[in-house]
């Protein structure tokens, strides 16, 4: 009798023991692959205590997990490293010693490794995120030439002496008429470089954007007509353009604004798919930042869901960025502004053509990512993709086409109305 209380009694005190001490499992694990970088994401309803270090000869990164359970979802990530990771050559999970599972990283060269946790957001519970980048980083502009762009030499700005960059002549005629093929106006005549425009693609990766009722996701909307802009932009002569984002993953929203900056963009163009909570809302819209609050409440309701991005994308928040300080700073500097508004007002009236506007109006909001101090910048609404109408047009590559068409129009009526003005090499921010 007395061994069988004893019995009871240790049981008793298993049951008793706290949850801390139960290994904890992981729900799902992904990766996003990309040339900027390369994201591993592991996703618990706990958060999970870590600690990385680095090996060499060969290149490794460690990450040591404690109370983690070895299940299918961890187990299953080994098998996501594909060989066309950049930086990543393989991954090997195993259990180091009582309570501590190790993930051994195998690189293909040196890198900048980032390992942050990230509080539950949306439809995500707790995450364990690791960021691989090189140690160098990309290039947007070797980037393009890599894409053998041969052109781009000519694109090199020129010392400020006042030169006037190309500039388009467009018959009057030409203004009234509706969107065309992606061809110039007329020739353009440039002698020192060429215009290149910043084509934004919103969200990607850990963040799909809003979805339609049919299941599509923004962030494959906004990359299909942001890769088919692209192509029209780069048909025009004395144009090219530059994908922020060329492939599924997340960039942070000064991220966005920083590579366009680097790459000396002309232009900064964030292609987004509106949603909202009534399934009847519907059109385009065509937006610019507001230095003194936003011109409507659906415009301020838009801007901090579009800015909520970072915390669903998932942003290093303990990485201070002095080049973010420093464009804040700037912001005091209305002609770009200006300039924003002039291409949106061009822009909107060319998607006019092809859609329903959800308003008649450009509109303005703090939104982060056109913050940029010395590029006009401007967010594209294409369509409402909680319309289910308008959700099957987004996914229609006609239509993609004609919006892409619409965009290009608009740009191209900015520069021959508003010349760019030869854009001196940026200094760099320490």
């Amino acid at each position: 009798m007395l061994e069988r209380a004893l019995r009871f009694t240790a049981l008793l005190c298993l049951l008793w023991l706290p949850s801390a001490f139960a290994e904890i499992a992981i729900t799902a694990a992904r990766t996003w692959p990309a040339q900027d970088y390369t994201r591993l994401t592991l996703e618990s309803k706990q958060p999970v205590s870590y600690n990385l270090f680095t090996l060499k000869d060969p290149e490794r990164l460690v990450i040591d997990l404690e109370n983690v359970e070895i299940n299918a979802a961890l187990s299953d990530l080994a098998g996501k490293i594909g060989n066309d990771d950049p930086y990543i050559k393989s991954l090997r999970i195993g259990r180091f010693k009582p309570g501590v599972v190790r993930l051994v990283l195998d690189l293909k060269a040196q890198v900048k490794p980032q390992l942050f946790s990230l509080q539950p957001v949306a439809e995500y519970g707790h995450r364990l995120v690791l960021d691989v980048y090189p140690l160098v980083a990309v290039d947007p502009l070797m980037a393009l030439a890599q894409q053998g762009e041969t052109q781009l030499a000519a694109s090199e700005p020129a010392a400020a002496t006042g030169t006037e960059a190309p500039t388009f002549e467009v018959k009057p005629d030409i203004l009234e008429t509706a969107p065309t093929p992606p061809a110039p106006l007329s020739r353009p005549e440039f002698s020192n470089r060429i215009l290149l425009i910043a084509i934004d693609a919103g969200h990607g990766g850990e963040d799909p954007g809003a979805r339609g009722r049919k299941g599509t996701n923004e962030k494959d909307v906004t990359l299909a007509i942001a890769r088919r802009l692209k192509n029209q932009i780069d048909a025009v002569p004395g144009m090219r353009a530059i994908l922020i984002r060329d492939g599924d993953y997340f960039i942070p929203l000064v991220g966005r604004v920083e590579k366009a900056r680097k790459a000396h963009a002309d232009l900064f163009v964030s292609i987004h798919a509106d949603a909202f909570v009534k399934s009847h809302a519907r059109g385009s819209s065509v937006f610019a930042l507001s230095e003194h609050g936003a011109t409507s409440a659906s415009a301020r309701w838009l801007a901090k869901k579009e800015n909520d991005a970072d915390l669903i994308g998932g942003v290093n928040l303990a990485v201070k960025d002095p080049y973010l300080a420093r464009t804040l700073l700037d912001l005091s500097q209305t002609a770009t502004i200006t300039d924003s508004l002039k291409l949106a007002k061009y822009v909107l009236k060319e998607v006019g053509q092809i859609n329903t506007l959800h308003r008649g109006r450009v509109e303005q909001a703090g939104f982060a990512v056109l913050k940029s101090p010395d590029t006009p910048s401007i967010l594209v609404e294409t369509a409402f993709i909680s319309n289910p109408s308008e959700e099957l047009r987004l996914k229609d590559d006609a239509y993609q086409e004609k919006m892409a068409r619409a965009i290009l129009g608009g740009i191209k009526r900015y520069f021959a109305q508003s010349p760019a003005l030869s854009k001196p090499r940026l200094a760099q921010y320490d």
